[in-house]
């Protein structure tokens, strides 16, 4: 059974800025009718190919939206109330000459004039009302109501009246008038009744976590007003059209228009760390603030400039180490710390096993296992201790996927560490895990020891090859993490906050990861205490 072909009705009831429009055609030579049903833009009111990566590229358009934010307006305009002389009952045309007498009835707003918005994207059900107010009585207040002279046409065949443009903030709160330093919209009285939120925009939802991305259009406090994503077929398995509603979706080619726009105060990005260096430093230089996903870069001096520039233009960015952010971990790191139940710390395990796994390409783009899951655990480890970096660290790794093995990067890889402090810590990171994530961690001390288990609402452990009594993949395991590092980000844009973490944690932080990677590739441990790294180009490509 093949699959079943998606019909035009299909489209229209999937996509609700699409309609089927049916026309009559004759054969003059037959004087045969025949029925022909095209897929149409009610917006736009163009045929639309029938084909979803066409009809997404439409949806996506600058025209698009520009029709759409019109059609809003319109609909949320009154009627111009017309009246007719009694005698005739019969409704009055109104000619250009009798629209430009009237000043109160037109208002200058830039951008949409009356001659610029077209007819065509008025309701279609406008209401005509008539008064029964007498011709003498209109004359005396010509200056409030249009010309009804004689020179004017009695007949008014369209049925419809144009009603004057109002400013856009005053009818849809995602096109509000004023913009404050941290780019909150906020309407002429001062936001009250309407949408409040930081402007934010979004580079690479293809390579970006799911529960960041969903934590971003349910977040109260903030808006999406960009995504920037050449790959369009990405944002339908992340985004509802529910969620696109308000949001522009553009290319890479056109990131200028964010850049430039004023009502955006925060950018985030979700990009490799090869393309995410270029954007964070646009981003900052156009007075962006900036929420990296993933590293900055691999790059020693690239992500030094990264930091160093938002120290100039004074704008936040924030490294997407989303662990800290976690409440258990959270939890955990108060009662290491504030309560010293544990004593002296001695020992701490991790066990970081991804579900579903990550494709060989997002790996790959990312700087591999070490830079794109490791680099959390180990963050979380010298957060824990309090100390910036191990003195010795062993690393062994396989790569049992044969297209890792291609590519020369291990899928799973164990990693041993000794702190000054005389801890001894230990990650297991995986991409192999059935069934649902296993996230994991032990502290060990003096005194005793704490345990992070995975998150199971039935408390049952099954290891068996039945089905999983509670599915859960990555996203939604660290998905609170993800909502609670987006509202740091949203605090630090409005100065309430600082960065979480500062250039020298970073730096210290993916030069364990390639200290890590070192010993893995050499087989032998590294001596972070005697022995210096290449620290310029911290990721170094294996041929």
């Amino acid at each position: 059974m093949g699959r079943k072909k998606k019909t035009l009705h299909d489209y229209a009831a999937e996509f609700h800025d699409l309609a089927v429009k049916r026309h009559v055609v004759e054969q003059h030579d037959s004087e045969e009718r025949t029925r022909v049903e095209i897929l149409y833009c009610k917006s736009c009111e163009v045929p639309v190919r029938v084909r979803r990566d066409r009809i997404l590229e439409h949806l996506a358009s600058a025209r698009h939206y520009r029709n759409r934010r019109l059609i809003k307006q319109q609909w949320g305009r009154k009627p111009v109330l017309v009246s007719a002389p009694s005698d005739l009952h019969l409704p009055i045309k109104l000619g250009s000459s009798s629209l430009t007498s009237q000043p109160p009835l037109l208002t200058d707003t830039p951008g949409c004039s009356v001659s610029s918005c077209s007819s065509s994207l008025l309701p279609p059900s406008l209401p005509l009302l008539s008064s029964s107010k007498s011709s003498t009585s209109s004359a005396a207040t010509s200056e409030a109501t249009p010309s009804t002279s004689d020179n004017q046409p009695q007949n008014f065949s369209s049925g419809r009246v144009r009603s004057p443009p109002l400013p856009g903030w005053a009818t849809n709160p995602w096109l509000e008038r004023t913009t404050n330093s941290v780019g909150v919209r906020a309407g002429a009285g001062g936001g009250a009744g309407l949408g409040v939120g930081v402007g934010l925009a979004l580079f690479g939802v293809s390579t970006g976590s799911r529960a960041l991305c969903h934590s971003l259009v349910v977040e109260n406090g903030c808006q999406l007003l960009y995504i920037v994503e050449d790959q369009r077929w990405e944002l339908e398995g992340v985004f509802s059209q529910e969620h696109l509603t308000h949001t522009r979706v553009l290319r890479s080619l056109d990131t200028d228009i964010v850049l430039r726009d004023q009502c955006v105060s925060g950018v985030v990005v979700c990009s490799p760390p090869d393309e995410a260096s270029v954007i964070v430093l646009d981003a900052l230089r156009a007075g962006k603030g900036v929420f990296c996903e993933k590293l900055p870069s691999l790059n020693r001096h690239i992500a030094e400039s990264c930091f160093d520039e938002a120290s100039r233009c004074g704008k936040p960015l924030v490294c997407g180490f989303f662990k800290r952010f976690d409440p258990a971990l959270q939890f955990l790191y108060k009662r290491v710390h504030e309560n010293e139940t544990l004593g002296r710390i001695q020992r701490i395990s991790t066990v970081s096993r991804m579900y579903p796994p990550l494709s060989v390409a997002a790996i790959k783009s990312s700087g591999g296992i070490f830079y794109n899951t490791a680099v959390h655990d180990i963050d979380v480890i010298c957060w824990l201790l309090g100390e910036s970096a191990p003195d010795t660290i062993f690393s062994l790794g396989h790569a049992f996927c044969r297209e890792m093995a291609a590519v020369k990067e291990p899928d799973s890889i164990s990693v041993s560490m000794k702190f000054p402090s005389g801890a001894i810590a230990s990650l297991d990171t995986s991409q192999h895990c059935n069934k649902s994530c296993d996230q994991r961690l032990e502290v060990h001390g003096t005194e005793g020891s704490l345990q992070m288990d995975n998150r199971n609402p039935l408390g049952i452990s099954d290891h068996s090859t039945s089905a999983a009594l509670c599915l859960q993949d990555t996203a939604e395991r660290y998905r609170d993490a993800y909502r609670e590092l987006l509202r740091h980000f949203l605090r630090t844009l409005r100065g309430r906050e600082s960065p979480f973490f500062t250039k020298e944690q970073y730096l210290w932080t993916i030069q364990v990861a390639a200290a890590a990677e070192q010993s893995w590739r050499n087989g032998s441990a590294v001596d972070l205490r005697n022995e210096a790294l290449d620290t310029t180009i911290i990721k170094t490509e294996v041929q």
